[in-house]
């Protein structure tokens, strides 16, 4: 599977799929991507029938459907088998693509396996950074600010999330939303957590980041780069998220088709 179709199937996704998902604490600070339940539409009282219609009704009901529910089951059983031999062969294609991280990387990577997120972690003069970065690209957002000029499947490239944490061995934890994109590593929003209640919920937890005055704001930005947190990740972290997002599909896949055969 070339890029491109890559990108498409991420486009069908976020076409077709909900964006929120169960994270962790740490993912549902970072990513605001939920959606207000949308309240199903009130059953209207049946208009009256004639006994025939009503008799038709309960024959219809007594109908044996086991060959339909048959024929449905192994239809889509049939999708999911092309699918997945799709994206298997995509991954054997790319299985002697080299992903070079970049110089001077400076990070533990944690991966587990149907995780849809994985963290960098490294200690730097006492402190303990922690990076959770997530398949789940913001893609409705892209598709919602395009304006239709560049829409097309090669250009079509997600922006990464990302949550920061610093933490040192006593007092508050500092804690970074983060957006990776072609262009910048921009900050979000961050916070000052107590170590003791860090989901403690009604903190003052500062002003919007694009409030702070500008000096402040790009002393930010120097701090998270000093501890290894800068755009010269994006290449690197945007091809391993795009194969772990594979990998994690695949499975995603397999799992559908064993609950569909059983």
């Amino acid at each position: 599977m070339s890029s491109a179709s890559l990108a498409a199937r991420l486009l069908r996704r976020a076409a077709t799929a909900s964006s929120s998902s169960p994270l962790s604490t740490l993912a549902r600070r970072a990513l605001h991507l939920g959606r207000a339940p949308v309240p199903l539409p009130r059953r209207l009282p049946a208009a009256a029938s004639s006994p025939a219609a009503a008799a038709r009704r309960f024959l219809a009901s007594q109908s044996p459907a086991s060959s339909s529910k048959d024929s449905a089951d192994e239809n889509l059983r049939r999708v999911i088998e092309s699918e997945i031999e799709c994206v298997v062969q995509s991954e054997e294609s790319l299985a002697d693509k080299r992903i070079d991280l970049p110089d001077d990387f400076p990070f533990e990577v944690i991966d587990n396996p149907g995780d849809q997120s994985i963290t960098l972690k490294r200690e730097f003069a006492g402190e303990m950074i922690k990076a959770a970065v997530y398949t789940n690209f913001d893609t409705e957002e892209d598709l919602d600010e395009d304006d239709g000029s560049d829409n097309d499947e090669e250009s079509f490239k997600p922006a990464i999330e990302m949550v920061v944490t610093v933490e040192k061995p006593e007092g508050p934890i500092l804690e970074f939303d983060c957006n990776f994109n072609d262009d910048e590593l921009a900050i979000e929003n961050m916070r000052v957590l107590n170590r003791d209640n860090p989901d403690a919920e009604n903190v003052y937890e500062g002003p919007p980041f694009s409030d702070l005055d500008e000096s402040l704001q790009k002393a930010l930005h120097r701090y998270l780069e000093a501890r290894g947190i800068k755009h010269s990740l994006h290449d690197w972290l945007y091809e391993y998220m795009m194969r772990k997002d594979e990998k994690e599909y695949v499975v995603w896949l397999k799992n559908m088709k064993e609950f569909i055969g059983n």
